[in-house]
């Protein structure tokens, strides 16, 4: 039986070690020290969906050459879990030797009543057998103890590191297509890594889903792979229509929602009338940090465009 993860074009090509992942000179020479030292710290990495968090982690206990236990807590990230599978886990020693590493994926989703605040006493209590690393898109969900129990490190990029980056990626990816037999355009695959970057993910399933169709990435993907159509949004939003902007909110909700909420604030002037921009901003602003926390994205993105409509004017 052939394994579902070697269908997967992100489980089949995911690194193994932390030298193969793509990530700023400096991050990446900070957990290649953890592995040179052979002991891994209480982590806390947050980022971007799709930006190698969990890659590293699980690099990091591969090359560590250690037990490691997996949890994905937005599916699982409650008190029970704590006490039952990650206590087990944790209770017992290595049979390598080294720290066992507990990886909480999507921490961010865990209950904050209840598994984090019981988080902070496994940290310690098990301080001489296990290490956790934390995986998240918002550290402001996470309570503060743990911030204060973790090295907190950031997965953001700069403009330098953005160009490095998409050049290291184009060659995984040619590499990933010529593998598969795909054939490919450069320049279309330039354009689709602009385009999601530093969601790597997203565009390998992508190109995945589209190869399946049309044997080849061509430019028809630019128009089906999940691109934002704004100036379909606008013209609803100018007519008032209430039914056609939350039609549209449902067509695109698969796109992250910063994404859409920075791509209508870098077309404010282009698209508002000048007098209007400050208050859209404001509104831009409070609805993207709701995003952080709101349990259903589609209600909170559909209220702030319908607070810009009936707030704002569109030119």
């Amino acid at each position: 039986m052939t394994d579902f993860n070697d269908f997967l074009w992100v489980e089949k090509y995911r690194p193994k070690s932390v030298s193969e992942c793509i990530l700023p000179v400096g991050l990446k020479n900070t957990f290649q020290q953890m592995i040179d030292s052979g002991q891994c710290q209480n982590l806390l990495l947050s980022g971007r969906p799709g930006c190698g968090k969990t890659t590293v982690a699980r690099a990091i206990a591969s090359e560590l050459e250690t037990d490691c236990l997996i949890i994905n807590c937005s599916e699982d990230g409650n008190i029970d879990t704590l006490r039952t599978k990650i206590r087990n886990f944790a209770s017992t020693v290595s049979f390598s030797g080294n720290n066992k590493i507990v990886i909480l994926d999507e921490f961010d989703y865990s209950n904050p009543q209840s598994m984090q605040p019981a988080l902070r006493g496994f940290i310690e209590e098990f301080a001489n057998n296990c290490r956790f690393i934390l995986t998240c898109n918002y550290k402001n969900r996470i309570i503060e103890p743990l911030h204060s129990r973790c090295t907190n490190i950031d997965f953001k990029f700069s403009n330098d590191d953005k160009v490095e980056m998409s050049m290291k990626f184009m060659d995984r990816l040619k590499d990933i297509l010529n593998k598969e037999e795909v054939k490919y355009d450069e320049k279309v695959l330039a354009k689709l890594i602009l385009r999601y970057f530093p969601d790597f993910r997203k565009l390998l399933n992508e190109l995945q889903r589209y190869s399946v169709i049309q044997k080849t990435i061509d430019s028809g993907i630019l128009s089906l792979s999940g691109e934002i159509m704004i100036k379909d949004l606008l013209t609803a939003m100018k007519a008032k229509d209430f039914a056609a902007v939350r039609k549209w909110v449902v067509s695109n909700i698969s796109n992250d929602p910063v994404h859409i909420f920075r791509k209508i604030y870098d077309g404010l002037y282009e698209n508002f009338e000048p007098s209007t921009i400050p208050q859209a901003i404001v509104i831009l602003a409070d609805y993207q940090y709701k995003s952080a926390f709101v349990a259903d994205q589609e209600i909170n993105l559909t209220a702030c465009l319908i607070q810009l409509m009936m707030d704002c004017q569109v030119k």
